[in-house]
């Protein structure tokens, strides 16, 4: 999002790019949400946050931190688990701000990729959206990611813009 020329200067300083990301959206509308099913939000930080946690494999040192992002967002968020068997296979935060839908921290655990956990919760949690006025969904995803970028296209999202962070080489 910077200027061409700021991009060639650190370039010429030999800054490094990390990270890059896609910036996706999504028109929700009642034919994206129609079969998905619905699912009410977790009410209990503390085990949305152990859940995520199982999902995504995170340290423990990142669990203060981690429940005090989540606690801190602003507008309306759902807290969305999908459990196998009493054990948390697939989990995504949902933000519904006005018209808007976010979705974060999607992710499901390595051994239950490819089976459908994730779109099933990622529709399940659109769904909630919508249904409180959501009309568009974003998301940003690394573009390193191709399983998930595969999965967001083929529900319907479509790129709206592409970032990258830099820093210095050292």
């Amino acid at each position: 999002m910077a200027a061409p020329e700021i991009s060639r200067q650190l370039d010429e300083l030999g800054w490094l790019t990390a990270k890059p990301a896609t910036v996706m959206r999504l028109p929700l509308t009642e034919s994206v949400v129609r079969d998905a099913t619905h699912q009410i939000p977790l009410q209990d930080l503390n085990r949305f946050v152990n859940a995520a946690f199982a999902v995504h494999g995170y340290g423990a040192e990142l669990r203060a931190g981690f429940t005090e992002v989540i606690s801190s967002i602003k507008p309306e968020a759902g807290l969305f688990v999908l459990e196998e068997n009493e054990l948390p296979v697939s989990a995504a935060i949902c933000t519904h701000d006005g018209m808007l839908a976010g979705l974060f921290e999607v992710a499901t655990v390595e051994s239950e990729r490819g089976k459908g956990h994730a779109r099933r919760l990622i529709l399940s949690a659109l769904k909630w959206a919508y249904l409180r006025g959501a009309k568009q969904a974003w998301l940003q995803v690394e573009e390193s990611n191709a399983a998930a970028l595969a999965l967001y296209r083929s529900l319907g999202f479509i790129d709206v813009y592409h970032y990258h962070y830099r820093h210095p080489a050292e």
